[in-house]
């Protein structure tokens, strides 16, 4: 028997509940998201390389992105926790949109100087700063209580098939006019705003204090305390920060595909889209059969196996290991995320998660962005291969590091024994 109540989505077997519509039509808002930004960034490394052939520029460019999340982040997710996340989301991804008709407007010139496509991705950078934090929280504050683990495994998937799609058909694009993959991505940007104003409000508790600059300080201040006084929380963040700084070797594709593989520019959106492959492989299998226990052990493990993955991709030569080597890492990859994606909002009250969740991406934003700006600067001192293999062994001596001194991590056993009436503390009263 299934369920075909129309409210709900595909059927499923009696005994697992259905869930909403909108829920789906936010997974399908995901997917554009996703595929036009993680397309756009990868096309703009391949331009701006182009232009260089320098591995620093690639460095540059994930500075650029970091360093207003660095700068906003504490100030940002106060806004997601005082508005409707659906709508800040909605804004900010029209801003997405716009940035992508700038680097449109700007190819189509035929530009020499890569000054203007940093200005844009701190444009980028800034506008995401703003945008994650809303888009982050949706998926735990509109699932249905009983399938909060199913909806943050589909809402992974979404996103790693936004990772798929979208250098995959940027990468084809720019084969056929450099220009024309800014114009279709930022479509796709305004298709994800269209199904984020179709669903439904979340009834949610949200931030009631009065707004301004003193009080925008210290909610910024009690988010920041929540998470050292969290130990689930603060350990989560801490880990995938240091480990994936360290094994950034995806922002040098561009340079690998060229240097090491001898690959254009679709072969580089295939290498980009392999870690999606990978990565929702995995997810498609946690939603059917998410991770109930030994959580802290699965998470160390699969952190590990990322290091192993990004050695195996810095010392081979061949287009298909370096596939294998992409899929592998994106998979094990996609563990830890589906982990820290869960047990994060989780663990955090409800009008607290959009500053939480706004403080964890400074911390995501340094193991993705800044991990980039590392991986340039070491490809630039010690040659790309030296670079990729340092990370790899750098994220391995992570994970030794939090197994021997953290044992609280490598202890967690259930997602339930995060939520905040369990273990974690109540935020302080503003």
């Amino acid at each position: 028997m299934e369920r075909t109540d129309p409210q709900y989505g595909p059927g499923v077997p009696d005994g697992r509940p259905s869930l909403p519509r909108y829920i789906w039509i936010l997974l399908g808002s995901r997917v554009f998201d996703t595929a036009a930004a993680v397309g756009l960034v990868t096309i703009v490394g391949k331009q701006a390389f182009d232009m260089t052939g320098e591995e620093l520029t690639l460095g540059l460019l994930g500075l650029a992105e970091f360093f207003p999340t660095l700068l906003l982040a504490p100030f940002t997710g106060s806004i997601a926790d005082r508005f409707d996340r659906r709508i800040v989301s909605a804004i900010f991804t029209v801003g997405f949109a716009a940035i992508s008709l700038g680097m449109f407007l700007y190819v189509r010139t035929d530009p020499t100087s890569v000054g203007p496509i940093y200005g844009l991705m701190v444009a980028f950078g800034t506008i995401r700063a703003f945008q994650r934090p809303a888009v982050r929280a949706l998926p735990v504050d509109l699932a249905p209580p009983e399938s909060v683990e199913r909806v943050v495994a589909l809402s992974s998937a979404s996103w790693q098939a936004g990772i798929i799609v979208g250098p995959v058909v940027a990468g084809f694009l720019f084969t056929v006019d450099t220009a024309l993959p800014y114009l279709v991505l930022g479509l796709m940007f305004l298709l994800s705003v269209v199904a984020l104003v179709v669903i439904p409000s979340a009834s949610i508790e949200r931030l009631l204090s009065r707004p301004g600059g003193r009080q925008a300080i210290s909610d910024a201040l009690e988010g920041l305390r929540f998470i050292r006084k969290a130990p689930v929380v603060g350990g989560a963040i801490l880990l995938d920060l240091f480990a994936v700084l360290l094994g950034g070797a995806v922002a040098l594709l561009p340079a690998i595909a060229e240097e090491r593989l001898g690959v254009d520019a679709i072969g580089l959106g295939w290498l980009r889209a392999a870690v999606g492959i990978g990565a929702s492989s995995v997810t498609l299998g946690l939603a059917v059969r998410p991770i109930r226990r030994r959580v802290g052990v699965v998470l160390l493990s699969s952190i590990a196996v990322f290091g192993l993955a990004t050695i195996a991709l810095g010392l081979t030569t061949n287009f298909t290991v370096a596939i294998i080597a992409l899929v592998v890492l994106g998979g094990s990859d996609s563990f830890s995320v589906f982990i820290r994606a869960t047990l994060v909002p989780l663990a955090t009250p409800e009008s607290m998660r959009g500053r939480v969740l706004a403080l964890e991406s400074v911390f995501i934003g340094a193991s993705n962005e800044l991990g980039a700006f590392e991986s340039g600067v070491t490809a630039a001192a010690f040659g790309l291969v030296g670079a990729v293999v340092f990370g790899g062994v750098g994220t391995l001596a992570v994970v030794v590091g939090f197994w021997a001194f953290f044992p609280a991590m490598r202890q967690i056993d259930r997602f339930a024994d995060a939520r905040p009436d369990a273990t974690n503390p109540q935020p302080e009263s503003g």
